[in-house]
């Protein structure tokens, strides 16, 4: 009889492609919005390089602060959800084993199968806090470097998604071209970083690149009609 081998194969990097999705998507979005508006009110390429360059280095730290901050909130949260937890198994330990039964019985157990498992389990107070965080609050510990990690993936992602749209500009002299150029590389972008996010984050790859790519256009299209009517 053929044996066949089952491999499973999953993927483990969402944190860190979450990361690089927040980052790359405002970073390709924003700093192309911003030159599109720009190219409608000044004819100085030079200037709106500037502008964008200004906006990249604002738009990187303030965004990698967001993420660190997020990344910090969830250690916080989850320390504190787990220190009362280590309280409460303590204080009120027949509350929490009934607690862990309920969990049990939400999968299909009985309260009389359950009752042995949660006796046994009732004698490892470290496994038992961590059942009751997964299972009962839904919570797995973050990595203690989540929060640094979080920061500088989303600021180098937004770097280098913002130098994208900008790149055209630095190249060539005439606004013109250099917007035309930009909206070319940048959709180009937008739907290439679309297509391999839905392809990593299990969305429908060609809706996702459509999505990215439409709503790219839409805000650069609406800052350059806005600095042309203004202008």
């Amino acid at each position: 009889m053929t044996r066949i081998l089952h491999s499973e194969t999953h993927f483990t990097a969402s944190n860190t492609v979450r990361d690089i999705v927040i980052g790359m998507a405002d970073g390709l979005t924003v700093p192309f919005a911003l030159a599109a508006g720009l190219s409608g009110a000044v004819q100085n390429s030079r200037l709106i390089v500037v502008g964008g360059l200004a906006e990249i280095a604002a738009g990187s730290i303030a965004m990698g602060l967001g993420g660190y901050l997020a990344a910090r909130g969830d250690a916080e949260h989850y320390e504190q959800e787990r220190a009362r937890e280590e309280r409460e198994i303590k204080e009120i330990p027949q509350e929490e084993m009934a607690e862990v039964s309920r969990v049990f019985q939400n999968y299909g157990l009985t309260a009389h199968q359950s009752t042995p498992i949660v006796e046994a389990l009732s004698h490892h107070p470290k496994a038992w806090v961590d059942f009751m965080m997964r299972f009962e609050l839904g919570l797995e510990e973050p990595d203690p470097r989540r929060a640094i990690t979080s920061a500088a993936t989303i600021a180098c992602s937004y770097i280098a998604g913002g130098l994208i749209p900008l790149m055209p500009y630095i190249l060539l002299s005439n606004v013109s071209k250099g917007l035309v150029f930009s909206a070319v590389v940048t959709l180009i972008a937008l739907t290439a970083f679309g297509y391999v996010k839905g392809r990593y984050t299990g969305i429908h790859a060609l809706r996702s690149a459509l999505q990215t790519s439409v709503i790219g256009g839409l805000a650069a299209g609406a800052a350059f009609l806005l600095a042309k009517a203004i202008a």
